[in-house]
């Protein structure tokens, strides 16, 4: 059989949509970076204008764009892993890139000294290390 799930056992089912959810969360992020890159690069320019991260924000933003497209990536692919074959590795994969992603912003946050948008990112990471953890014990 090419599809081996069933949507009523409860960890497939998660696996799966955590998958889904990080895929969506990581791509939109950095297609929107990719997409409007001078009106994310001139925002971020004034985000970090008083932060020792001020001349490296070009970089910084070719950085996490690569690395949450990455994530959206190997995330998408591993959702499609699990849908075919049960095979987690590649979403545990995912999800460790995203939970990196997310370290790599809330340093960006914190450096530039906005707390609120800091701990905005606090569910999602959550979210990211409980998925390490649901890929990884099953």
């Amino acid at each position: 059989m090419l599809l081996q799930i069933s949507f009523l056992e409860a960890t497939t089912s998660a696996q799966i949509l955590t998958a889904a959810f990080l895929a969506i969360l990581f791509l939109q992020s950095g297609i929107d970076k990719i997409v409007d890159w001078k009106g994310n690069l001139s925002w971020l320019k004034g985000h970090f204008k008083k932060s020792p991260l001020e001349g490296m924000v070009p970089v910084l933003l070719g950085t996490i764009t690569f690395f949450e497209v990455l994530a959206g990536l190997v995330s998408a692919v591993g959702m499609i892993m699990i849908l075919v074959s049960g095979e987690v590795q590649i979403a545990l994969m995912g999800a460790q890139l995203c939970a990196l992603s997310l370290v790599m912003l809330f340093f960006g946050q914190r450096t530039a000294k906005d707390y609120e948008g800091a701990a905005v990112l606090v569910p999602y990471f959550i979210l990211a290390v409980g998925a390490i953890f649901l890929f990884s014990a099953f």
